[in-house]
């Protein structure tokens, strides 16, 4: 019998949603989308759900967006274009719904944390990263801008000369690359991340759930106010993105393992 893309569970007033596609490292892809999704909302609706967390199976959060989806109908570059709309809209759903549902959320971040899978996790209210954790702006490596938010989080969180080196160059950054940073809250052994994630869930958890909430509420007003727009230009100027002869050939470096060559066009 087969597992679940999404495994949804609630013990002790914490819903654990978690990633549960770890042959492609937990891809980002329409049906993981989905089933995130209802997930949240599950927990969104739930009474006795007072703290969400959001990990990955396999040792690994999530490699970012599927490139297997994005490519399975050829390279043309209209079906292309059309095909990544759709994910780049999914992406900034799951974005929303992370901001929108008014509960502590925790990112449990471990091995892989590239592309959508790092902007997802940054809209979390808590990010406890394991020590061994990658992560990486990995768009501009196949010719692509920053979804799920990526550019907008990154510009409220490290202020827009940082935002613009990691987006711009695409370096892997390690977990303690990330905490001088400030974009994590706090790096552990892999063996403590169970352990630490459980004991901060459970102290949320005694916490008085409507000042959470509304706590929550100011953030999203003060600092958060301007994600649904910066996600509709993600949509505009991605899709125009996949209609490039430099994202063409940065996929198709990518799937030969090669290093693409670019010409600007």
């Amino acid at each position: 019998m087969s597992q679940p893309i999404v495994d949804y569970q609630v013990d002790q007033h914490i819903a654990t949603i978690t990633f549960n596609d770890p042959k492609s490292l937990n891809a980002f892809g329409t049906p993981l989308k989905n089933n995130v999704l209802k997930a949240l909302d599950a927990a969104a609706a739930d009474d006795q759900v007072r703290v969400i967390i959001l990990q990955g199976s396999g040792g690994n959060f999530s490699s970012g967006g599927d490139i297997k989806e994005m490519l399975s109908e050829g390279l043309d570059k209209d079906i292309v274009s059309n095909k990544l709309k759709g994910m780049v809209e999914g992406a900034g759903e799951v974005s929303l719904k992370l901001r929108h549902v008014h509960k502590p959320i925790i990112a449990k971040l471990e091995g892989a944390v590239a592309g959508a899978g790092m902007n997802l996790a940054l809209t979390c209210d808590f990010r406890i990263t394991a020590d061994n954790a990658k992560f990486v702006q990995a768009f501009v490596n196949i010719g692509l801008i920053p979804d799920a938010g990526g550019i907008y989080l990154l510009n409220q969180l490290v202020g827009t000369a940082k935002a613009t080196e990691l987006v711009m160059l695409g370096d892997k950054l390690k977990a303690d690359d990330m905490a001088r940073l400030n974009l994590v809250n706090n790096v552990v052994s892999a063996d403590e991340l169970d352990a630490t994630v459980q004991a901060l869930a459970l102290r949320l958890s005694q916490l008085p759930s409507k000042a959470l909430a509304s706590m929550k509420h100011m953030f999203n007003v003060h600092a958060f106010a301007g994600l649904n727009e910066a996600l509709d230009m993600e949509v505009e100027q991605q899709t125009m993105m996949a209609k490039t002869d430099d994202f063409i050939e940065g996929v198709s470096a990518f799937i030969e393992k090669r290093k693409p060559v670019y010409q600007g066009k």
